[in-house]
């Protein structure tokens, strides 16, 4: 935060401008982690408004969330044979299987990243 100053008479007026904040659009991952620490740690999400540090950290762990989900969806579907030929051959299976795979890494990210 830059700060600067304004003369007002006998007074020196301080020009509040935070600095811009970092480009990017919060998904899934990113508010799950603002309302934990919202409702846990609200002293370090207190902190993080004040010092303007919120969104970034925010946009960083949704980041990892998102490809550690991405990972874990991959290896489960290739260990527990979720493929493209089953897809073929009995949709609502491969669907089932899918949803539950998603499901699982889901709760994996949620238990070791977002808190």
């Amino acid at each position: 935060m830059n700060l600067t100053y304004e003369k007002c008479g006998d007074y020196l007026i301080p020009n509040l401008i935070p600095d811009p904040e970092p480009d990017g659009e919060l998904r899934k991952f990113g508010l799950m982690r603002k309302q934990y620490l919202k409702e846990y740690k609200s002293g370090i999400y207190q902190g993080m408004i004040l010092s303007g540090k919120l969104k970034e950290h925010l946009l960083m762990v949704q980041e990892q969330a998102e490809l550690q989900f991405d990972m874990l969806v991959e290896q489960m579907a290739e260990r527990e044979g979720v493929t493209e030929q089953l897809k073929e051959n009995n949709q609502m299976l491969w669907v089932q299987r899918m949803n539950n795979t998603r499901a699982r890494a889901e709760e994996i990210v949620r238990a070791t990243l977002l808190q």
